[in-house]
């Protein structure tokens, strides 16, 4: 039987400590996307205290959609027309910088390309966030607004991280695990793997929760000789040694990691002992293909693509997301930036 993490939904239990921050410091979340989910579950959040969102658009152009959808507490607070003539300095400000941050990076861009760049709700967001405008952002909802490039361009890692990386968090009553990286990086080198093991370690202790990790393969222990275990047992090794406290086994089958009576058979003197609940998967391949199935046959809630290592909290929406799903991303996003 797998141990349970929490006797309560983490995620309750998280909406309630930031409903306390929340009451004391306005927390703000902007949302670049126009889209029925966006707007009914901003509304929510307004209703339920739990942060200040921005929407980046004009607020009477959205009334009749607001209207269809019966959402009556969203004001003119909520809105941020950024393209309006009033906003013409902030817009100035920010073409300025970014051609500033990408000519730091060894790019030039001209002015009108920075201009056409601000101009996309997106990266003008991003921008928000990097000039503490706003707390956070959330995005991703349609393919066309993905965050990645914004993010990464204005926003960039944080110190001593080479690569961001995405984190799903899984919950199920009051079971939770942590599953990476399940959104950006394609193959990842063992000195990459460990590093996102390492990152995700430490979103998993900031939501008050101790990481036993499992550095996930189709081989337990030596049980199977190839390439691709071999990169699996290096990542482990660095990461035992980048932080020696970690509770930290690999190369592991999932099996082995979550089920203590598995365990007990496959490799007894593990210090998982079948009760892992982080899971860094050796690719995206596996990685992706194990979230939906946890999530679509287990019946898990799949929250996030949280995004990790990175400056400034920055989110991703799964196309397929829930309204709940949004709401409780940006319970996520004000935790991290805590």
């Amino acid at each position: 039987m797998i141990k349970t993490i929490f006797k309560k939904n983490i995620i309750d239990e998280m909406t309630k400590r930031i409903i306390t921050v929340n009451m004391h410091s306005k927390k703000i979340v902007v949302f670049p996307e126009l889209d029925d989910k966006i707007f009914e579950a901003t509304s929510l959040l307004i209703k339920n205290k739990i942060c200040h969102p921005i929407i980046l658009g004009n607020e009477d152009k959205l009334r009749l959609r607001f209207e269809k959808l019966k959402i009556k507490n969203l004001s003119s607070e909520n809105f941020y027309d950024y393209l309006d003539e009033e906003h013409k300095s902030d817009m100035d400000d920010f073409v300025k910088e970014y051609i500033s941050l990408r000519k730091k990076s060894g790019k030039n861009v001209t002015e009108n390309d920075a201009k056409d760049k601000m101009k996309k709700p997106h990266y003008y967001a991003t921008m928000m966030v990097k000039r503490e405008m706003a707390d956070g952002m959330i995005s991703g909802i349609n393919s066309e607004t993905k965050p990645y490039f914004p993010v990464f361009e204005i926003i960039g890692t944080r110190e001593g991280i080479t690569r961001a990386s995405g984190v799903f968090m899984m919950v199920h009553n009051a079971n939770t695990y942590f599953f990476a990286d399940c959104a950006l990086n394609m193959n990842p080198t063992a000195e990459q793997l460990s590093e996102i093991a390492y990152t995700t370690a430490q979103t998993t202790i900031s939501f008050g929760i101790k990481p036993k990790i499992a550095m996930l393969s189709f081989s337990t222990h030596g049980t199977a000789k190839h390439e691709l275990v071999d990169k699996v047992v290096k990542a482990t090794a660095l990461l035992k040694n980048k932080d020696s406290d970690l509770i930290v086994d690999g190369e592991i089958q999932l099996d082995a990691a979550i089920v203590p009576s598995v365990s007990e058979k496959k490799c007894p003197y593990s210090p998982l002992h079948g009760e892992a609940n982080v899971l860094i998967f050796p690719d995206l391949n596996a990685a992706n293909i194990g979230y939906k199935l946890v999530e679509r046959l287990g019946g898990y809630k799949a929250i996030g693509p949280i995004m990790q290592g990175l400056n400034k909290p920055i989110n991703d929406l799964s196309r397929g997301c829930a309204v709940q799903d949004i709401v409780d991303l940006a319970v996520i996003t004000i935790i991290q930036g805590l």
